[in-house]
């Protein structure tokens, strides 16, 4: 199943480069390990859009919770769960 999920900034302030940097080997590894299939960031706001591959949306939301920026209390994530767009059978004939 395929989870979007939006940055919410928690916390204003200057972040560590430290915990930057163990932001972005989690975000690796979760992408390694197949779980984030798209990663981007916001070009108005540079909050991070993410796109998970995992079981279910309480999946994504702890893995969620394993990130660096997550757990420090500088960030979280809405989270929306997403189908496969039905907008061509509008187009298409349905079977009798």
């Amino acid at each position: 199943m395929r989870i979007l999920a939006i940055e919410v900034e928690k916390m204003k302030g200057r972040i560590e480069k430290s915990l930057l940097e163990e932001e972005a080997i989690r975000v690796y590894e979760l992408y390694k390990k197949g779980k984030i299939r798209e990663i981007y960031f916001n070009k108005q706001d540079h909050t991070a859009i993410i796109l998970f591959e995992v079981k279910d949306i309480h999946e994504a939301g702890n893995v969620i919770k394993t990130l660096p920026l997550v757990k420090s209390k500088y960030i979280d994530f809405k989270l929306m769960e997403l189908i496969p767009y039905s907008g061509y059978d509008r187009i298409f004939k349905q079977p009798a």
